[in-house]
């Protein structure tokens, strides 16, 4: 995680969860002038409706604001996981054992970047990934992007 992640978050998770919700992520994404701050928030009982991200929203804004860890203009976004949910820390890889993932690479591993198979968890740093009846072990710290697949009935 870089310092910029670890400094937002760290800055941000209190006050998502002191407004009674589940910090599910970050994502902050900088391409020269444009900043985009995308939160992501859940409720497991009840789901996450418009109404509690632009509660969030607004929290979260008072912080930054007062803070100001963003130099110069950015977008903020609060959202929940939805069906196709990021995955962001190990805890998360664990919980979704048994579905389809989509996982990205920041570097080539086995001569590839991309992997869209069955979760299988962690092993040890590794997430364990069944692709093709072959199981790789993905270094967690390199992976940039981690979604489950969504299967609609």
């Amino acid at each position: 995680m870089s310092a910029k992640l670890s400094q937002l978050e760290d800055m941000l998770r209190p006050v998502v969860e002191g407004l009674g919700y589940e910090f599910w992520g970050i994502d902050y994404r900088s391409t020269g002038r444009q900043v985009l701050l995308r939160l992501f928030i859940d409720d497991a009982a009840d789901g996450i409706s418009v109404e509690d991200c632009e509660k969030v929203s607004r929290q979260v804004s008072g912080v930054l604001d007062v803070e100001d860890p963003i130099q110069g203009e950015y977008t903020l976004e609060v959202s929940s996981p939805g069906m196709d949910r990021p995955l962001f820390r190990p805890e998360h890889y664990r919980a979704w054992v048994g579905h389809m993932v989509q996982i990205k690479l920041r570097m080539s591993f086995e001569g590839r970047r991309k992997f869209k198979g069955l979760l299988n968890g962690m092993d040890g740093d590794d997430v364990a990934v069944i692709v093709d009846d072959h199981e790789y072990l993905l270094p967690f710290e390199s992976i940039e992007k981690a979604n489950i697949v969504p299967v609609y009935e």
